[in-house]
C-alpha cells in the first residue's frame, strides 16, 4: 500500500487499530490477524535491539533499516514509523523522510519540540518535498496548547494530529477545535485499564487510528521470560504455550524472505526460458564513497559531492 492508502484510513468513517511490529515475524502475524495498518516505534526498536527504554537512542537510519527488513512481510499493509522531532533541521527531516520512503514506510509520526515554529517549519518542508509520506503531528501539552499547536501543524501540512498528555475525555473539545482533522491516539501500556473509551466512543470523537506500539513487544517478552524460566527449572519448555514449528516455517511467504547477505538473487526465468539461461548469482556491488556518505546524512553528503567533483576517491568524515 502507499501513502494514499494510509490517508484513506485516516479519513474513513470508522476507526482502525494499528499494532506495533518490530521484525518480519511480528509483521506477518499482524497481517495474518487482519490488521490494515501497523506501527514501528522507536520504543520497540530500543527494546528489541538495545534492551533499553526509548530515550533517544534510535536514529533514523536504524528505523529505516529495520523497516526495509520487515516491509516485505506486510503484504502491502501500510507501515507508520516514529521520526522523533525530524532529527533536527527541516533539511534533516526531509533526508530522514526520504530514507523512510525508500524503506517502504508510508507515514511518520513527527514529535514537536519546545519551539512550535521550528516544528511547523519541518512539517512545511516535509509536506512540500516528500508528499508521498503521510505526516502525523504528535503534540504534547495541555488542552489549550495542544489546540494551538495542532492548528499550526495542520496549516503547515500535517495530515493528522496525535495528542499526548490529554485525557481521552478531552478529545471532544479537541475535535471541536479541529473540525475535519483526523485524530490519532497512541495507547500507553502504563495506562492500561484506566477507564479507557471504547472503540465506538473514540470513533465518535473523531479518532481514526489507535496505535498500540508496545502491546505485542511486552507480550513477546513475557512469553520469552516464561520459556527461559521453564527451561532453567525443568530442562524444557513443554509447560509453555508455543507456536507449532510447522506454523512458524510458513509464517512469511517465500517472496518476502530476503536473499542471502551479500548476494544478488538470480532473476526469474521468463515463460519458456530454460533455468540455465538465467545466469549465475553475482556478488552485490560494494557501495561507493558517495553512497556511503549519503547514508550518513546531509552534511557528509555535501562533502561527498565536493569530493566527487574534485575527483577525490575518499571522503573525510
Amino acid at each position: 500500500m502507499t501513502a494514499a492508502d494510509l490517508r484513506a484510513i485516516l479519513v474513513a468513517d470508522h476507526l482502525t487499530h494499528g499494532p506495533g511490529v518490530w521484525d518480519p515475524a511480528s509483521a506477518a502475524l499482524a497481517v495474518r490477524a487482519g490488521h490494515r495498518a501497523v506501527h514501528l516505534s522507536g520504543a520497540a526498536i530500543s527494546a528489541t535491539m538495545l534492551g533499553r527504554p526509548d530515550l533517544g537512542f534510535t536514529p533514523a537510519t536504524q528505523i529505516a533499516d529495520r523497516a526495509a527488513i520487515l516491509v516485505p512481510a506486510l503484504a502491502g499493509v501500510p507501515l507508520l514509523a516514529d521520526a522523533d522531532v525530524g532529527y533536527d533541521s527541516p533539511e534533516d527531516a526531509v533526508w530522514s523522510a526520504l530514507a523512510y520512503q525508500r524503506a517502504g514506510i508510508s507515514g511518520l509520526c513527527l514529535e514537536d519540540g519546545e519551539d512550535a515554529g521550528r516544528s511547523a517549519a519541518r512539517i512545511t518542508a516535509l509536506a512540500g518535498q516528500v508528499p508521498g509520506v503521510v505526516l502525523i503531528a504528535r503534540v504534547r501539552g495541555g488542552l489549550d496548547e495542544t489546540i494551538a499547536r495542532s492548528r499550526a501543524y495542520v496549516a503547515a501540512g500535517a495530515d493528522a494530529v496525535l495528542p499526548e498528555g490529554l485525557r481521552e475525555a478531552e478529545l471532544d473539545r479537541l475535535r471541536a477545535a479541529l473540525p475535519g482533522v483526523p485524530l490519532v491516539v497512541s495507547r500507553s501500556e502504563a495506562d492500561s485499564g484506566r477507564g479507557r473509551l471504547t472503540t465506538a466512543e473514540l470513533a465518535a470523537l473523531g479518532v481514526r487510528l489507535v496505535l498500540h506500539p508496545l502491546a505485542a513487544v511486552l507480550a513477546a517478552l513475557r512469553a520469552a521470560s516464561l520459556t527461559y524460566r521453564a527451561i532453567a527449572e525443568e530442562g524444557d519448555a513443554e509447560r509453555v504455550d508455543r507456536m507449532p514449528p510447522a506454523a512458524f516455517a510458513t509464517l512469511t511467504p517465500t517472496a518476502a524472505r530476503p536473499a542471502p547477505r551479500g548476494r544478488v538473487p538470480r532473476p526469474q526465468a521468463a515463460e519458456g526460458e530454460p533455468a540455465a539461461d538465467r545466469g549465475p548469482s553475482i556478488p552485490a556491488p560494494r557501495p561507493s564513497p558517495g553512497a556511503a556518505a549519503f547514508e550518513r546524512g546531509p552534511a557528509t553528503l555535501a562533502r561527498g559531492a565536493a569530493a566527487v567533483h574534485r575527483g577525490v576517491d575518499t571522503i573525510d568524515t
